[in-house]
């Protein structure tokens, strides 16, 4: 499977390549519907392999639509493997075992629950195994193209229907670290903790492959499933693939990721990516924009960034506000480190649950077709240092990610994609964030909101009920701060 040469993107990313030794070229997807497009695109692309592996994948709209087209790339001959974590493929198992039968298309669980039809109760008998999960997220065609990034795969990470829409990040990069990506995958599928679909759950009954064909058949005709990829046609990504206009920063990337025996704890503490990311990104001399969904530092990290701004380095924070978050319990760790960061000089956002959708592009003139959502809720993970280099990845600056899930990122020098972090920072402090500041007199905080009409500020957690603040200070007093 490593001869690739002569495939259709292996000769692309070969001529695109040319002059550029030890570089990459990225692209990061910054939209919604154009992270759903780049997957499809290289879904229909492949020719010999494709390498999948996340963490959640939902039974929705996008995820048979992203299953078919695995399917129809196996019916082309592309050996394909999937590599889930079992705690995000509720209500799969017949579609995952119907895909299993293909001759051209295994598919393998990470840490598998035993108790399938209720998953929930493994974590009453076996709760120490089950806590830890694979976190990573990748899509490699032919060990040339990748994207790897925060999403999952699912409606909520695609701008598809009307629930919440995560605003999120991934890097479709081609070239040598797409074997990095592939090599990385290879850890994972041989790994102990892995099981083949078809031991855990068994084979697919008969009738199996024809009920999973009628299913397709069904989300691809629903009327949400044709304006969704009517809105995906649109994007700028296709018109620039269509025109073969498609521009790529070339940049030294490297690709960190923790190995699968960290949810054994078996793995040392300088093999973690948490301690090479650290190596990777350098010493910040300017800048650090922080954009992290779940952001729980600790009383310790609390600290080392505190250090940063109080010795003149810019640390601006961008996470999720507690009306935007769709974690609680990780807001009640974040929020009893707020205080400390301001007083040391950094700059905290948090962003705002109604800030329309942000699935399409700026300025786009395209009607929504269906697509957008009632709420928003940030999902990104990436930190920007000096403007310069850039981590795009699944980890989350919190102890879930450092100690206890396997993660995966990339770490890109490109000016270009670091600035554009920093403008994403600059928009959402302008106008779909509050300002977390000190109130005047050390009399608490305060969030402010920038409005056409002016500064609103607000003296509680804007948009939330008395009773969620109050269930989130009781949480801030338990001792669980270490698996969050």
């Amino acid at each position: 499977m490593t001869d690739i040469a002569d495939t259709r993107l292996g000769k692309a990313v070969h001529a695109a390549a040319a002059g550029k030794a030890n570089l990459s070229g990225v692209y990061a997807l910054q939209f919604t519907q154009e992270a759903f497009a780049a997957r499809v695109l290289l879904a229909r692309a492949a020719e010999r392999s494709l390498d999948v592996q996340y963490y959640i994948w939902r039974g929705d709209t996008t995820g048979y639509l992203l299953l078919e087209e695995l399917w129809d790339a196996a019916e082309r001959g592309v050996w394909v493997r999937l590599l889930l974590d079992d705690t995000g493929t509720a209500g799969l198992d017949p579609a995952l075992t119907a895909l299993d039968s293909h001759p051209n298309i295994q598919i393998r669980l990470f840490n598998p629950f035993v108790q399938r039809r209720y998953k929930a109760l493994g974590y009453l008998t076996d709760f120490r195994r089950l806590n830890r999960r694979m976190h990573n997220k990748s899509f490699t065609a032919d060990s040339v193209a990748t994207i790897v990034g925060g999403r999952n795969v699912g409606d909520e990470y695609f701008g598809a229907g009307q629930g919440v829409v995560f605003a999120d990040l991934d890097v479709l990069a081609v070239g040598s670290i797409a074997r990095d990506v592939r090599a990385a995958f290879d850890n994972y599928w041989n790994a102990d903790t892995v099981r083949g679909v078809d031991l855990v759950v068994g084979k697919t009954p008969p009738g199996g492959v024809s009920a999973l064909r009628a299913r397709f058949a069904a989300v691809r005709a629903s009327a949400e499933a044709v304006e969704y990829v009517e809105a995906v046609l649109t994007t700028g990504l296709v018109a620039a693939l269509d025109a073969q206009e498609l521009q790529l920063d070339w940049a030294r990337v490297q690709l960190l990721c923790d190995p699968p025996a960290k949810v054994k704890g078996q793995a040392l503490d300088a093999d973690l990516l948490f301690a090479h990311l650290r190596a990777a990104l350098g010493k910040p001399e300017r800048a650090i924009d922080l954009v992290s969904a779940y952001f729980v530092p600790g009383k310790k990290g609390t600290k080392v960034l505190a250090r940063f701004a109080e010795n003149g380095i810019a640390l601006r924070i961008l996470t999720n506000s507690l009306a935007a978050t769709d974690v609680g319990v990780v807001h009640a760790g974040y929020a009893k480190r707020r205080k400390p960061l301001l007083r040391s000089g950094a700059r905290i956002y948090e962003l705002k649950p109604d800030i329309g959708d942000v699935g399409r592009a700026e300025g786009s003139s395209q009607p929504r077709h269906g697509v957008g959502s009632s709420s928003a809720s940030l999902h990104a993970k990436t930190f920007s240092i000096d403007r310069a280099r850039v981590f795009v990845g699944s980890f989350n600056l919190d102890p879930r990610s450092i100690r206890l899930n396997t993660e995966m990122g990339l770490v890109i020098d490109c000016v270009a994609l670091a600035e554009a972090i920093a403008n994403r920072v600059d928009r959402a402090a302008e106008n779909a964030s509050y300002e977390v500041v000190l109130a005047a007199k050390g009399r608490g905080l305060e969030w402010v909101e920038r409005t056409d009409q002016g500064e609103v500020r607000y003296r509680t957690e804007p948009k939330t009920g008395l009773l969620r603040r109050l269930g989130i200070s009781f949480l801030a007093l338990l001792p669980i701060e270490k698996m969050l």
